[in-house]
């Protein structure tokens, strides 16, 4: 054979093995799920009928969870919107990740190349962001157009929407409907559709490709108090967010007590600064203020299951429904009065546990429609993901698989769950960690020297500075403070207060029986699971994040106004 002939079998070789190559791919490619994940914003456990709710219209949800699998005790890692949507992202616990509103910190680029948008990017995923994102990511946080540049499709505002998302962000003006829920759903439906003709939408292709799966994160700024407290009933509503639910009898919660009727508070005043709270929270002071708040909050369930019902009806219509996982969940709960309590950032069940439903089509019909108690965690929806989507997990993940448990082949992913909470600020919160198994659930608290919020306002109105710059803004030795929260526990720093519950049988925590002297082995059991546990979630290394302060924009001649 001469040398030309071998070189042109050689050439023709390659080609068939490209050829192959791409074709198989492309199949691959095709066979992979495509993913829906839904994400709101303070919801709480019990405000859908699939999870108890006998008033709230949820019926979308409800099929999803007869559909798919309804898991009853899912919890969030940090009970705040920030450190818990970026665990979310990164499969980190916050001690690990080192983002809150009070860290001094953004996202490194390196971090968020190990978030999983940017995993199932870089593994052949088509992406789309659409709605609220709060967490900073590259340098400069919020302005520094990283997340934008990072997927194929943004329709999202950074910090809270409100109820209508145009009087805020830029991005949505276009938007045929004014409020936020419809606004999003336009923006859903534009990624779904082969035009993407929305205006304002970022896209870096003009259409989705018909030959790639799709990932897209659609994220809501609802039932959070920045979008119920601000709607208005304008004419331009829909009628679900003028008139639902006010002519039903909007029982109190258990366990409610009035501001004025609080006698024994449910924590040690040195240790949780109620009067500090803050005033966004004052709805839940009076029964008349709980009941307005509540029905927003569950109008706007509605919409947003409104949303998913048109949804799943376009992906049947496009016959994407057979090969489209969806999974919905919140980024915490919040407490409506229960205890006169108000607001989010503590270890009980109120603001850590979460609804979550995984609806996976492929799965065999016989294993869906199911509900598990197993606990699992708001960071184990990415390495779930990536099972499904057949990535390897990145090693930085800390989070389960949770496909085992959709597949029906085993009962549980962890014997304990543990929660933290950073977000110790003037507005009275504690820092404050859990440990719980299906039984026991251990909250260990730290002593709260934090300066006084009604103390910032006096003097801020006393002297005319910006009241948000007062209360919000981080400066570089909040870095230090922060960082000094999150090793400290871990150093030896002592708790000055403990409670202990016995879940099974007070499921809403209301006797602390650390000082039961009959439960004092059970006690130093769950103190050591909490050393292991924080240990665990603590990891090595330090965080990925980059310093994002009002210091560090002012250096850069950039004013930052808190999100």
């Amino acid at each position: 054979m001469t040398r030309n002939l071998q070189v042109r079998s050689l050439r023709n070789l390659l080609l068939v093995c490209l050829v192959y190559t791409a074709s198989t791919l492309s199949g691959w490619a095709q066979e992979r799920p495509n993913f829906i994940f839904i994400l709101t914003d303070d919801q709480q456990y019990g405000l859908m009928g699939c999870t108890g709710n006998t008033i709230v219209q949820t019926p979308n949800l409800d099929q999803l969870a007869k559909e798919g699998v309804l898991f009853t005790n899912a919890h969030i890692t940090s009970a705040i919107c920030t450190p818990s949507r970026a665990s979310i992202l990164t499969s980190q616990f916050e001690r690990k990740h080192g983002i809150n509103f009070n860290s001094g910190t953004s996202m490194s680029e390196e971090g968020w190349a190990n978030t999983y948008p940017m995993v199932m990017r870089e593994n052949g995923y088509y992406t789309g962001w659409i709605g609220k994102n709060h967490v900073p990511v590259g340098k400069g946080g919020y302005a520094s157009g990283l997340m934008e540049k990072s997927f194929d499709y943004w329709y999202a505002g950074h910090g809270h929407l409100g109820f209508y998302p145009k009087d805020r962000h830029e991005i949505f003006k276009d938007a045929k409907y004014d409020t936020q829920v419809e606004v999003i759903d336009e923006g859903v439906q534009d990624f779904l559709s082969n035009e993407q003709k929305l205006g304002g939408a970022l896209k870096f292709i003009d259409q989705r490709p018909s030959d790639k799966p799709f990932m897209l994160s659609v994220c809501f700024n609802l039932p959070h108090g920045a979008g119920t407290g601000s709607m208005q009933m304008r004419d331009s509503d829909d009628e679900i967010y003028k008139s639902l639910y006010r002519d039903q009898n909007i029982p109190l919660p258990e366990n409610y007590v009035a501001r004025k009727d609080i006698t024994t508070p449910k924590l040690p005043a040195e240790l949780l600064h109620a009067e500090d709270r803050q005033t966004g929270y004052d709805y839940v002071d009076t029964p008349e203020g709980f009941r307005e708040r509540y029905i927003r909050q569950m109008e706007a369930l509605t919409g947003i299951d409104r949303l998913l019902g048109q949804l799943r009806k376009t992906l049947k219509d496009q016959k994407l429904d057979k090969n489209t996982v969806i999974v919905f969940t919140s980024d915490h709960g919040l407490f409506m009065g229960q205890f006169g309590l108000g607001g989010k950032a503590l270890c009980y069940e109120e603001t850590t546990h979460v609804p979550m439903i995984i609806f996976d089509p492929l799965t065999k019909k016989s294993k869906r429609g199911k509900t598990s108690d197993a606990l699992v965690q708001s960071i184990d929806i990415a390495p779930t993901m990536m099972s499904m989507a057949g990535i390897p997990i990145p090693d930085s993940y800390q989070g389960k698989d949770l496909t085992p448990l959709l597949a029906g082949n085993q009962e549980s992913v962890r014997p304990y769950l543990y929660t933290e909470n950073l977000w110790s600020t003037q507005f009275g919160n504690p820092r404050c960690e859990s440990v719980q198994d299906q039984e026991w659930k251990y909250i260990r608290y730290y002593k709260n020297e934090n300066f006084s919020a009604l103390k910032k306002i006096a003097t801020a109105k006393a002297m005319g500075i910006n009241m948000s710059s007062m209360l919000y803004k981080v400066h570089d030795p909040d870095i230090a403070v922060y960082r000094n929260y999150a090793e400290g526990p871990l150093q030896g720093e002592p708790a000055v207060y403990e409670e202990l519950f016995n879940l099974k049988k007070d499921p809403k925590e209301t006797t602390n029986l650390a000082n039961d002297a009959s439960l004092s082995d059970k006690l130093n059991t769950m103190r050591k699971v909490w050393k292991k546990e924080i240990t665990k979630a603590r990891g090595t290394g330090f965080p990925k994040v980059v310093r994002y302060t009002a210091d560090s924009e002012a250096e850069r001649n950039v004013l930052i106004e808190p999100k």
